[in-house]
């Protein structure tokens, strides 16, 4: 009647050192997915840069087309 005693503490054994391995693996994950977390909250960070960098170039940009005009007005270059 020792046999089938023996049979089953091997499989649940094997079943725990896979459970184990499982465990590993999914600690690695969770580290994989932490540092994917942290470089899109980079990417979004480079993003709202951008997005300031175009806002104030853009601002440039009607300061020159209002000196654009108005040196038009003087030099009465501009179409009736």
């Amino acid at each position: 009647m020792t046999e089938p005693e023996d049979f089953v503490l091997i499989y649940l054994r094997r079943i725990d050192a896979k459970v184990d391995h499982l465990g590993d693996r999914l600690d690695g994950l969770t580290s994989r997915v932490g540092q994917l977390e942290l470089g899109m909250a980079s990417l979004g960070s480079q993003v709202a840069h951008l997005a300031t960098q175009y806002a104030d170039v853009a601002v440039r940009l009607d300061h020159v087309e209002l000196r654009l005009e108005r040196i038009e007005r003087r030099l009465d270059l501009t179409e009736v």
